[in-house]
């Protein structure tokens, strides 16, 4: 069995027919909430008075989170390895005497 789905999504009052993998449907409708819910604050919040900057807007906050998050995971990253060779520095250290 093939397992595609077509779907409509809505975004900013137009609609997407796309053909996804059944296990990326809930993401994609959860998005597209979100855009939405988005597009509604920058309006209620900014006098805005074309859909292409805020869904411009919508973009770059988007692409922030994404990017901050992977910073935020490289540091982790750092830090743990860090943690790793001093706590394989500790066992050498314990095993050698």
């Amino acid at each position: 069995m093939d397992d595609k789905l077509k779907i409509k999504l809505s975004i900013a009052d137009r609609i997407y027919p796309l053909t996804v993998e059944l296990s990326q449907e809930e993401g994609l409708r959860s998005a597209s909430k979100k855009i939405d819910l988005m597009i509604k604050q920058f309006e209620e919040n900014y006098a805005v008075r074309d859909k292409q900057d805020v869904l411009a807007m919508c973009a770059l906050q988007f692409a922030s989170q994404v990017e901050q998050k992977q910073i935020s995971n490289s540091i982790d990253g750092k830090e743990t390895m860090e943690r790793i060779k001093k706590l394989n520095s500790l066992l050498d250290s314990y095993l050698d005497k």
